[in-house]
């Protein structure tokens, strides 16, 4: 683990950037001087790179930042409150093998992927009778919206049938392997086009910001401004939560099974929290929350495993955790690597059966989740691990 209290951009008028900590070997060092950038915001506080790391707008994939009463629409990200949600069945993890036609029909059936990707009959949620008019985005939005409840978005998202194996009893589980029911996906377009229009809008009250630093412009919460960019962002959060409510109870349905316990958490999200005695603005793009107790998921490829964790509660972390493997290469960068008979060759050879995906996603894009849960055992302690067995995603 490093620390790097990064440089100054003279531009700037702080006059000492804030600390941050990184956790991981090897990070990306356009990613780190992202990190760096981020800190030498006027309003930062506090910094962290988790071990998933690689570049983003703004601030990277896997950087946390602390803010004094403000938010930055870049900081929360594009796919605002991409979230993980796994249900756990009491199931033998047996009928992967012996109905696995029917498990893979469940998810053919009823779930939804891709740019644009809606179904024919629309499905409900309250979400979608909450005020939306609050914000000219998410007015104009709300149809496109409500025409996607309930699906999943393209790149990595995904829907997926794997063995969960719980080594002790843990909230709701007692020792044992289950079948489960994990997927990855966030609020969509209408997520997309609010963080597009509000970074859009913080950039414009904020033109001393240098222009490689434009993606990082922030709100402050004591501005109109600041206060709708939050309301559309909860209102993102709940939609998000939606989508995973509706896709979890439709394939649980089709198949008449009751999950005796589901965990959830956001990642892309910005979260009002105390440390160190002083309020600030948690921002976590690509990291999973991790306060001490509580419970989330990181993912790792299509054939590697994810893992149900505690969090350690870190103070250095700011209580966060990274969020995935983290890519090694870019989505264009794999497709010219790669095959799809190089995809079918690691499928088979790890027992997964891909329903859908594209070469942008092979595992070989990403790092070693293995390092990168041994990079951060200081933060997170592994309670559970899931194997993917019946994967779909965006063709």
């Amino acid at each position: 683990m490093a620390k790097n209290n990064g440089k100054m951009n003279k531009k700037l008028s702080r006059r000492n950037p804030a600390s941050w900590r990184a956790w991981g070997e090897g990070l990306d060092p356009a990613a780190v001087q992202q990190m760096i950038d981020g800190c030498s915001l006027p309003v930062a506080v506090r910094g962290a790179l988790m071990p998933d790391a690689h570049v983003g707008y703004g601030l990277p994939i896997g950087g946390v930042l602390a803010v004094e009463n403000a938010v930055i629409p870049y900081g929360v990200g594009m796919d605002i409150a991409c979230r993980m949600k796994m249900s756990v069945f009491p199931v033998s993890a047996e009928i992967i093998e012996t109905h696995g036609g029917e498990l893979a029909r469940a998810i053919e059936t009823e779930t939804c992927f891709g740019v644009g990707g809606q179904f024919r009959v629309r499905k409900d949620h309250a979400v979608m009778r909450e005020d939306w008019g609050f914000s000219a985005v998410t007015h104009r939005m709300q149809d496109t919206a409500w025409a996607q409840l309930g699906s999943s978005g393209s790149g990595n998202h995904f829907v997926e049938w794997g063995v969960l194996d719980i080594p002790q009893d843990m909230q709701g589980l007692v020792a044992g392997v289950y079948l489960a029911l994990l997927s990855h996906s966030g609020s969509r377009g209408t997520g997309g086009e609010v963080a597009k229009h509000y970074s859009a809008l913080a950039r414009r009250l904020h033109p001393e910001l240098p222009r490689q630093l434009g993606h990082l412009a922030w709100l402050g919460l004591n501005t109109d401004e600041g206060r709708e960019y939050w309301a559309a962002m909860e209102l993102m959060g709940r939609y998000s939560a939606a989508n995973h409510a509706l896709i979890h109870g439709a394939v649980a349905g089709h198949l008449g099974l009751t999950p005796l316990v589901s965990i959830e958490n956001h990642h892309n999200f910005a979260w009002r929290e105390t440390h160190a005695g002083r309020e600030v603005i948690v921002h976590r793009k690509g990291a999973t929350p991790a306060g001490r107790g509580v419970l989330g998921i990181i993912p790792g490829t299509m054939v590697d495993p994810a893992y149900v964790v505690e969090g350690l509660g870190n103070p250095d972390a700011l209580c966060s955790a990274a969020h995935g493997a983290g890519r090694i290469m870019s989505r264009q960068e794999a497709k010219k690597r790669f095959r799809r008979h190089d995809l079918e060759h690691v499928l088979r050879e790890r027992g997964v059966r891909l329903l859908s995906g594209g070469l942008d996603e092979v595992p070989m894009a990403y790092k070693d989740i293995g390092a990168v849960m041994a990079a951060q055992a200081d933060l997170v302690r592994v309670r559970g691990t899931f194997l993917p067995r019946i994967v779909k995603m965006a063709k």
